[in-house]
C-alpha cells in the first residue's frame, strides 16, 4: 500500500501553526510597505526597490511599479543585465538608472508610454512587433532567440520568472512554435521535449503523457495556473499563447493536481490582445482527408488601449490515416482583459467539442502472449462502430491589484462542465496470434469542476537581503459520475481485424459511480536575495488536504479518505556569471491515490494518497543567441501494477527515477534554429513484494529519450525555411518482471514554410510530414505509475498543410 500519513498529519491546527506564525512575522516585518504613498504620474519621485539581474526583468518590475507602458523590441534587450536600483526616483530618472551602461535609451511616445532605442543621439530603429511591460506585469511572452521558446514562464505561487532566475527546470514554448509545428493538440507540441512522451495513440479517445517517466493526465494541465479547467481528454493548441513545462513535483508552485501527477506540470497560458491589431485566418489539411479553418482576431480599445479582446475559433473534420477513423473538432475561446495602472483583470470563456469514430485503444498484452509485432499491424483494430464524443465548456476570471509599490494581491476562479459519451472496447490480446475479444461497452462520464486561488506577494528588504514573500490559498472541487452498459463479446484479431455487429442489447448494466474530490491548501514562500541578488534562496511549504468520497449505486464506498500533510520545498540559485546560473532544489508533494482501471478486476477502487520527493541539481548557460540547460535529478514514489495473472491493480514496492537532462534552444547561427535535448533515466524498483522485482527496471520507462529539431532559412530565398525533427526513445519493459519488452524507435519529421507579402497581407505557407519513413512501432508501453497500462501504436505517415493569411 502507498505510504499513509500518520495520525499526527491529520491535525490541521498543529500543521498550520508554523505557516500562520511565519506569515504573521513576515507581514509585520513588511508592514511599512503596505502603507506606501499613492502612485504619482506627475514627475514626482517615489521609492522603488528593483533587484539587480537581467535587464528585461528589471524593466518589467520598474514599469509595473511606475504604472507606465514600455514597448521594446526583444532583440534589443537580449541578455543584457542591470544593476537595479534602490531609492527615490522619478519615472524617467529610474529608467535611466536601470539602462546605465546598456547602450539603450528611453524615448517618450505618448502619455505614460515609452519605447527603447539605441543610445547614440539621432539613431533610428524600426521596432519589431512589441511586447508590453508594466501594464501586463511583465514581458512573459518575450521570445528567446529563434522564437520557439520564451524567456519567462509562469510559476504559479512564485509568479512569472526568467528561466535564468529560477531554481527549477522549465521550458516555455511559444505560439510561434505551435503554428510552425502545426500542432493541433497538446500532444503534437510536447513531442518536441525530450523529457515528455505521449503514452496514448494519437487517434485515441484521450491524450496522456509522461514527464521524467511519470504520468501526467490532461486533468493535471493547468490553465493560467488553475487546475481542472481545460478539457479532460484533448486540449486544442489554437487557444494557447504559451505552454510552460515544469519538470519535477510542482505542488509548492501550483498545489496538488487533480490526478496527482508528480513527474512535472504543464501550464497553458491563454492568448491576449496585443497592441497591434490581429486578424488572421488559417486553412489546413491533414491526411487522409482532414480539412479545417481557424480564425484569430484581437483588438485593443479604450483610453490608452486598456481594454482587449481576443477570439480564437476552429473547425476541423474528416478522415485520418487509419481506415474508418474520422475526427471532427470545434473550438471557440474568447479572452477579455483590462490593464490599468494598478488593476489588471482578465477572463476567458471557451467551448470545445470532439467526435472521434473508431478511436484506437492501447493494446494490453495478456499473460500468455508475447509482445505483438507492430510492423504487422496495418489496419485499424478499433471497430467502425466505436466512438468518442466529448463536450467541454469552461471559463476563468483572473486579477491582480497593486496595493502599493511593494504589495500585490492576485487571484483567480475557474469552472468547467463536461459531458463525455463513449462506445468502446478494450484490446487485450490473449495469445501470440494476436487474438482478442471485442466486448463493447457504453461509458458515460459527466464532470463538474470549480476551482479558485488567491494570494498576496510582497517585496521588501531587511538590510542587504531582498525578499519576495508569497502567501496563497487554493481550492479545487470536482464531482463526476460514471455509468454505462456491457454487451456480448465477439472475436477479433490485432493483425486481421474482424468487423463485429453494432451492439444493441446490453448484457449487463454497470453500477453508477459518483465521486467527489475536494483539495485545499495554503502555501507560504520567501525568495531571499543575497549579494545584490546573485544568490536567490527560495524556501516554502504547502499545507494540503485531500478529501475523496465515492458512491456506487447510491451506496457509500469504503475507500473514501480524508488526508492532509505539510510539504516543504526549497531551491537555491547562484548567478555565477551574467551568463551562467547554478541551482539545486528539493520538492515534496502529496498526490491523490491511484484509481484501479477498467481492465482490472477491482475496477474503480481508490487508493490512499502518497508522497513523492525530488532532489535536483542543474546549470543554465545563456550565450545570447542560444541557451543550454542541464540537470540531474532523483524522484521517489510508490510503484503500482496490474498483476498479469490475477488482474488485480494495486501498489507493489517503490520506484526511484534517477536521471539527467540536457536541453538546448535558440539560434546559434543566423538563420539556423535548434530545439531539443537528451534525457537519461535509471528507473529502479525497490521493496517489491517478497523482493521479487527488486533491482528491476520500472516498466514503461526508456533509458534514453532524444529530440532534435532544426530550422534553416535558405539564404538566397527570402522567407523560405526548411525544418526537420528527429525523435528517439530506447527500449521499454512492459511489466515489473522485465520479461516483455518493446524495441527502441526513431521517428523523423520534415517540413518547410514560406512567408511572403501580397499587398499588405502577410501569407505563410507550411508543409510538414510526420513519420516520413512511415515506420510502424510501439511508441510507448504506457507509464509505470499508470492505472491503465498498454502499448501505444505509432501514428502512420501524416501530411500536414496550412496557409495563414494575416490581414
Amino acid at each position: 500500500m502507498p505510504a499513509v500519513m500518520p495520525s499526527s498529519t491529520r491535525s490541521a491546527p498543529f500543521r498550520l501553526r508554523p505557516l500562520v506564525h511565519l506569515s504573521l512575522l513576515l507581514s509585520l516585518s513588511a508592514s511599512p510597505f503596505f502603507i506606501t504613498s499613492a502612485w504619482a504620474d506627475d514627475g514626482s519621485k517615489r521609492s522603488y526597490q528593483v533587484p539587480a539581474g537581467s535587464l528585461s526583468a528589471a524593466l518589467t518590475r520598474f514599469a509595473g511599479l511606475a504604472g507606465v507602458n514600455l514597448s521594446v523590441d526583444p532583440a534589443l534587450v537580449g541578455s543584457r543585465t542591470s544593476a537595479g536600483l534602490s531609492g527615490d526616483f522619478a519615472v524617467e530618472e529610474g529608467f535611466a538608472q536601470l539602462l546605465q551602461g546598456s547602450g539603450l535609451q528611453l524615448q517618450a511616445v505618448g502619455d505614460q508610454a515609452y519605447i527603447l532605442t539605441p543610445a547614440p543621439e539621432g539613431s533610428s530603429l524600426q521596432l519589431a512587433p512589441t511586447s508590453i511591460l508594466g501594464a501586463t506585469g511583465g514581458v512573459e511572452g518575450e521570445p528567446y532567440a529563434g522564437g520557439q521558446v520564451a524567456r519567462r514562464g509562469s510559476q504559479g505561487l512564485l509568479g512569472s520568472k526568467d528561466f535564468m532566475e529560477t531554481p527549477f527546470s522549465i521550458t516555455t514554448y511559444t505560439a510561434e512554435a505551435v503554428k510552425n509545428l502545426q500542432a493541433r493538440t497538446l500532444g503534437d507540441l510536447v513531442a518536441s521535449d525530450p523529457s515528455v512522451r505521449a503514452t496514448n495513440p494519437a487517434g485515441g479517445r484521450y491524450e496522456q503523457f509522461t514527464i521524467r517517466g511519470l504520468s501526467l493526465f490532461n486533468s493535471d494541465v493547468s490553465y493560467n495556473g488553475l487546475y481542472g479547467v481545460l478539457p479532460t481528454y484533448t486540449i486544442d493548441m489554437e487557444m494557447a499563447d504559451r505552454v510552460d513545462i515544469l519538470k519535477g513535483p510542482s505542488q509548492l508552485i501550483n498545489g496538488i493536481s487533480p490526478r496527482g501527477s508528480v513527474g512535472g506540470g504543464i501550464n497553458v497560458v491563454p492568448k491576449r490582445a496585443t497592441d497591434a491589431p490581429i486578424t488572421s485566418f488559417t486553412g489546413s489539411y491533414a491526411s487522409n482527408n482532414q480539412l479545417g479553418g481557424a480564425v484569430d482576431i484581437g483588438r485593443r480599445f479604450g483610453e490608452d488601449d486598456k481594454f482587449g479582446i481576443r477570439f480564437n475559433g476552429v473547425k476541423q473534420s474528416g478522415d485520418t490515416e487509419w481506415n474508418h477513423q474520422s475526427v471532427d473538432r470545434d473550438m471557440a475561446v474568447l479572452g477579455l482583459d483590462f490593464r490599468g495602472e494598478r488593476l489588471r483583470l482578465s477572463t476567458d470563456v471557451g467551448h470545445t467539442e470532439r467526435d472521434t469514430d473508431a478511436p484506437q485503444e492501447r493494446v494490453i498484452v495478456g499473460a500468455n502472449a508475447q509482445v505483438p509485432h507492430a510492423s504487422d499491424v496495418r489496419r485499424n483494430y478499433a471497430q467502425a462502430w466505436s466512438q468518442a464524443r466529448t463536450k467541454d465548456t469552461f471559463g476563468t476570471v483572473n486579477g491582480e491589484f497593486d496595493v502599493s509599490d511593494s504589495v500585490m494581491l492576485y487571484g483567480g476562479v475557474g469552472a468547467r462542465k463536461s459531458n463525455h459519451d463513449f462506445l468502446r472496447h478494450a484490446v487485450s490480446i490473449s495469445n501470440d496470434r494476436g487474438d482478442f475479444s471485442v466486448q463493447p461497452r457504453d461509458f458515460t462520464r459527466d464532470e463538474n469542476v470549480r476551482t479558485a486561488n488567491a494570494g498576496v506577494r510582497n517585496w521588501f528588504h531587511t538590510g542587504p537581503v531582498s525578499h519576495e514573500v508569497n502567501l496563497a490559498a487554493s481550492y479545487f472541487y470536482m464531482d463526476f459520475e460514471n455509468g454505462g452498459a456491457r454487451y456480448a463479446a465477439s472475436p477479433s484479431n490485432l493483425y486481421n481485424p474482424v468487423a463485429t455487429p453494432t451492439p444493441n442489447n446490453p448484457t449487463r448494466q454497470d453500477a453508477k459511480v459518483y465521486t467527489e474530490n475536494r483539495f485545499s491548501g495554503v502555501a507560504l514562500s520567501d525568495t531571499l536575495g543575497f549579494f545584490d541578488d546573485r544568490v536567490l534562496l527560495t524556501l516554502g511549504a504547502r499545507w494540503q488536504r485531500v478529501k475523496v468520497d465515492d458512491w456506487s449505486d447510491n451506496i457509500k464506498g469504503d475507500t473514501a479518505y480524508d488526508e492532509e500533510k505539510v510539504s516543504p520545498s526549497g531551491g537555491i540559485l547562484f548567478k555565477a556569471t551574467d551568463k551562467l546560473s547554478l541551482y539545486a532544489n528539493y520538492m515534496e508533494g502529496l498526490s491523490q491515490g491511484k484509481i484501479a482501471p477498467s481492465t482490472s478486476v477491482n475496477e474503480d477502487e481508490i487508493f490512499p494518497p502518497f508522497i513523492s520527493r525530488q532532489v535536483e541539481v542543474g546549470a543554465k548557460y545563456d550565450a545570447g543567441p542560444f541557451a543550454v540547460t542541464a540537470a540531474v535529478f532523483r524522484i521517489k514514489q510508490p510503484a503500482y501494477e496490474t498483476n498479469a495473472n490475477t488482474r488485480v491493480f494495486g501498489p507493489n514496492g517503490k520506484r526511484e527515477n534517477t536521471g539527467a537532462e540536457i536541453s538546448m534552444f535558440g539560434e546559434p547561427l543566423k538563420g539556423v534554429r535548434l530545439l531539443g535535448g537528451v534525457m537519461y533515466i535509471d528507473s529502479e524498483l525497490k521493496q517489491t513484494t517478497n523482493g521479487t522485482f527488486d533491482g528491476n527496471r520500472a516498466p514503461a520507462t526508456p533509458k534514453y529519450n532524444v529530440n532534435l529539431g532544426a530550422e534553416y532559412d535558405i539564404p538566397n530565398v527570402e522567407g523560405l525555411t526548411l525544418t526537420s525533427r528527429g525523435i528517439y526513445s530506447s527500449s521499454q519493459y512492459l511489466d515489473q518482471s522485465n520479461v516483455k519488452e518493446i524495441d527502441a524507435w526513431t521517428r523523423l519529421d520534415v517540413g518547410a514554410r514560406y512567408a511572403f507579402k501580397v499587398d499588405d497581407k502577410r501569407i505563410t505557407l507550411r508543409g510538414n510530414i510526420e513519420n516520413v519513413a512511415n515506420k510502424r512501432y510501439w511508441s510507448s508501453a504506457g507509464a509505470s505509475d499508470d492505472s491503465e497500462p498498454g502499448l501505444t501504436l505509432s501514428t502512420p505517415r501524416t501530411y500536414l498543410l496550412s496557409a495563414t493569411v494575416d490581414f
